[in-house]
């Protein structure tokens, strides 16, 4: 055994160690803003303060226990590390953005800045991580017993040194050092850099330590094989089979609570984040450090189960095993890191909980019932550092009774899944204020209370049952006798593990009335307006930013509240920065919203939200007018902004709407005209034919004295002119069933080319017969495309009877081309008549319109270039007029070619 003196002299030498390790960072990290320590690393290592004794020692004892179950405690973190990018990206966003300074200042910022709700949280917080500070003391007397003098095997008490003095003794020597480092700057977003190094450098330790142990176990039990065969051969049976209880799950729920609410696991995590970014090393490398730190925790348990006494505790394997095997140094180095995981619990959680502490009950007392005194000197900055030492103090002397009166329970992990199911009350309201924009502080001021109620009834009274025989009988046979109430068997629930039982009704009961609380109740002004901001963080990350307006108060009067509260130095840069952002001298600066709402975050970083809120109320308001008239005024503005807000918006639909009634109007005209000259062009045209019909008919019933000659002329016009109307309807219905897509149609694979050879021998008596000359230029050859064979051909046939047609020039040509382009099938029939005038090239392809070239012919009702075009565009191509270097027009036809 090694000496008492020496044991404790090592550790106050630690201590003491730690001491320069903090200064020394404290130091570094102000004089070099880009210091290693503010490196991913050491944010990732702080993060590991989440490893306590209990996973130190309590792991190994729990593993000796219930066997696999200790690994809940791992994998909850992981899992919420690992999709860092879903949860604690928000957070850390939220908590950038916002200065948020603690869960309980994120709780009540984001439900309409409550103070109330920052009461509320903070005081389950103190209450229930009480336990979780006893087990640390627990854990750090039990290994001093164990490593300097006391029974045997970890049992008994140290000779000479009372365990309750020596746990008062550690927790006066961790509130002496919480209170120099943790306490030396008034701004909680001033990032503890000193202490977070010191943290920093005990995850090493412990996770050193352990591993050490780890190693000198598997060396001398003969590696994982050697161990299980000899625990095998002695009848040591371990459950290494994961059994997915309600236990089990249980844990791995409340794990996954834990590494979010736990108060020092949220300023680890979001409050001393100084980079968003370290959370994408964060999100591997601490569940890397949790894999270390588990992976030798059955092999301990296992052998220590094997080759210690029946009686050895096996919360204290880790240091009784170096021991019997007379590695005393060894020991000492397992008890440092044991103490390492202690100190960094105790101190940073004394730290998150005394920034909640001073924000959240003594500012608002201070606001209460203190008029707003403008005057020089850092009063309220004092004022915050007396309150977070003594809120220290108080944490640790709640934490010291808890252990007093449960010292003589032998099992740690129980102790810290006492906290972990207090915390985890937190964890629905949290995910409601990020996630859901309804949620409402009234629902989550009720779910957190009923969750904590049910949470002190059924696990935190059963926890002083070996101190209270009241509470033994209480457990027995319930308040009054009424069995269905009793702590451990709610309701009738009688038989689950005691854990499961008081997570399952404090949880369930927590998210029913969140949930229906919610469904039920209407979110004030300021609560929407913050719901906005915290759901909506990255899409509109500048929502909340503006503070409360700033009424009467002058910018002196700003000044005086933030030196107060911030000090000279950082309330003159915030003003300075100010003025110099709108070109003005400070003298002249006059405050905005915007500028209050910054100067309210930059408040809320030393006094909490809620805090600063009201004290900026009651500076901009005066002292005659109340917090709640103020907040009610805030509100019914807000009420009016948003209602106006709707006006605008239903307004501006109104314009949107007869906008687009105008636009359809004007669109009915447009085709109403449209329908007009159409009736009438289609008049026209079958008026002329028509007519022709009526005169020969009319004189061949008259016609006694004509002759046969003369007789079948007549009747041979009155033919043609009932072919041209018949060909006139056809092309109408033609075109009408094509616009309406509702024509027959083949669609196949057919060679493009070959069908425009096919047209141009249609075409070669017509082009004879006007002695044109037809032009064959660059052909494309076999090109594949899907459509109808006979619709393309009228297509091609309808371009070269027009190039014909309107073609005058002295020596007539007609030039035909094909080829391939950018994976389409392109033709262009072009003439070197007297083109298309600049005027009519844009109504080319209307119905009933005709080109003004002088042509001879001036027969056809002007359908078909409408027709091609449809049909063109049936085909998923396209018809224009292109540029060409003959003088006449030009028609260019695209069409897809079949890939492959």
């Amino acid at each position: 055994m090694l000496s008492a003196d020496f044991v404790i002299a090592t550790a106050i030498g630690y201590v003491c160690l730690l001491f320069v390790l903090a200064y020394i960072g404290d130091r570094r990290a102000r004089i070099n803003q880009r210091s290693w320590l503010h490196s991913p690393a050491v944010y990732t290592l702080s993060i590991s303060v989440y490893c306590t004794s209990w996973t130190f020692y309590g792991a190994v004892g729990n593993a000796a226990r219930s066997g696999l179950e200790f690994l809940t405690i791992y994998l909850g973190p992981t899992i919420v590390f690992v999709g860092w990018y879903f949860l604690l990206r928000r957070l850390v966003r939220i908590g950038h953005l916002y200065r948020i300074t603690s869960v309980a200042d994120l709780l009540s910022s984001r439900f309409g800045k409550s103070s109330r709700l920052g009461v509320l949280v903070t005081c389950i917080a103190v209450i229930g991580i009480a336990p979780y500070i006893a087990l640390q003391l627990k854990a750090v007397t039990s290994s001093i017993q164990a490593v300097a003098g006391s029974s045997e095997f970890g049992q008994g008490s140290l000779r000479g040194i009372d365990d309750v003095g020596l746990a008062l003794g550690v927790a006066a020597g961790m509130a002496l050092f919480t209170i120099l480092f943790g306490t030396r700057h008034v701004d909680a977003k001033e990032q503890h850099h000193g202490v977070v190094a010191a943290i920093a450098f005990e995850a090493v330790v412990k996770l050193a330590a352990l591993v050490a142990v780890g190693i000198f176990v598997l060396y001398i039990g003969g590696g994982f094989e050697g161990i299980f065969s000899q625990a095998a051969a002695r009848g040591v049976v371990v459950d290494t089979s994961a059994s997915f209880d309600s236990r089990w799950i249980t844990t791995l729920v409340l794990s996954i609570a834990a590494i979010v609410c736990l108060p020092r696991q949220f300023q680890v995590t979001v409050v001393e984040n100084s980079n968003e970014n370290h959370l994408r090393v964060a999100g591997w490398a601490f569940p890397a450090y949790m894999f270390l730190m588990s992976i030798f925790i059955l092999p301990i348990a296992i052998f220590g189960l094997t080759v210690m006494p029946a009686n050895a505790n096996p919360d204290m394997f880790a240091l009784t095993l170096p021991l019997a095997a007379g590695q005393n140094g060894l020991a000492l180095f397992a008890f440092i890191g044991g103490f390492s995981s202690a100190t960094s619990m105790i101190i940073l959680e004394s730290i998150a909980l005394s920034i909640m502490v001073s924000n959240h009950i003594i500012m608002p007392l201070v606001l209460r019932f203190s008029r707003p005194q403008f005057g020089e000197g850092q009063g309220m900055s004092r004022t915050l550092l007396v309150a977070r030492r003594f809120s220290i103090m108080l944490i640790l002397s709640l934490g010291f009774f808890y252990f007093f009166f449960t010292r003589d329970s032998n099992a740690l992990a129980p102790i810290g899944l006492i906290s972990f199911t207090a915390i985890a009350q937190f964890f629905p309201a949290l995910l409601a204020a990020i996630f859901w924009r309804e949620a409402s502080l009234k629902a989550v001021t009720a779910a957190i209370l009923a969750g904590f109620v049910t949470w002190a009834w059924c696990c935190f009274l059963p926890s002083f049952e070996s101190v209270s025989p009241a509470v033994s009988q209480l457990l027995a046979e319930g308040p009054a006798g009424i069995s269905w109430l009793r702590p451990e068997a709610m309701f009738g629930l009688d038989g689950w593990d005691p854990l499961a039982h008081a997570a399952f009704w404090s949880l369930s009961l927590n998210v029913l009335t969140l949930t229906l609380g919610s469904l039920l109740t209407t979110p004030s002004a300021l609560e929407r307006i913050q719901a906005a901001a915290f759901v909506d963080v990255f899409k509109r990350p500048s929502l909340a930013l503006r503070g409360v307006a700033p009424g009467s108060a002058t910018a002196t009067d700003l000044y005086f509240v933030a030196e107060r509260v911030l000090g000279e130095r950082r309330a003159a840069a915030l003003f300075e920065v100010a003025a110099r952002e709108r070109g003005i001298d400070p003298v002249l600066l006059e405050p905005t919203p915007e500028f209050v709402g910054r100067l309210e975050r930059e408040l809320a970083g030393s006094i909490g939200a809620a805090s600063a809120h009201v004290m900026l109320s009651k500076v901009v308001a005066g002292a005659d007018v109340s917090l709640e008239e103020m907040m009610q005024m805030a509100d019914e503005t807000q009420q009016a902004i948003e209602y106006s807000q709707e006006l605008e918006r239903t307004s501006a639909e109104l314009r949107l709407t007869a906008q687009k009634l105008e636009d359809a109007n004007q669109q009915l005209r447009q085709l109403d005209s449209q329908k007009d000259e159409f009736l009438s062009q289609v008049s026209h045209e079958v008026r002329t034919p028509m007519t022709s019909i009526r005169s020969f008919s009319e004189i061949l019933l008259d016609g006694d004295q004509l002759d046969e000659t003369q007789r079948q002329r007549f009747v041979s016009t009155i033919h043609q002119e009932s072919l041209r109307l018949t060909k006139l309807l056809d092309e109408i219905l033609d075109l009408s069933a094509l616009e309406r897509g509702e024509k027959n149609w083949t669609s196949e694979a057919l060679d493009a080319d070959a069908v425009l050879d096919r047209a141009i021998s249609v075409c070669d008596a017509l082009l004879r017969q006007n002695a044109i000359r037809l032009d064959h230029g660059e052909r494309a050859g076999r090109t594949m495309i899907e459509g109808d064979p006979d619709r393309l051909c009228q297509v091609f046939i309808n371009l070269i009877s027009n190039a014909v047609k309107y073609n005058t020039s002295p020596d007539p040509m007609v030039r035909i081309t094909s080829a391939v382009r950018a994976g389409n099938f392109v033709a262009e029939v072009a003439d070197n008549g007297p083109g298309i005038a600049k005027g009519e090239r844009k109504l080319i392809f209307e119905k009933f319109s005709r080109g003004r070239r002088g042509a001879a012919d001036q027969s056809g009702a002007g359908l078909g270039l409408a027709i091609s075009r449809q049909i063109v565009k049936r085909m998923n191509g396209t018809l224009d007029l292109a540029p060409s270097t003959l003088p006449g027009a030009c028609f260019r036809l695209r069409l897809p070619v079949i890939k492959g």
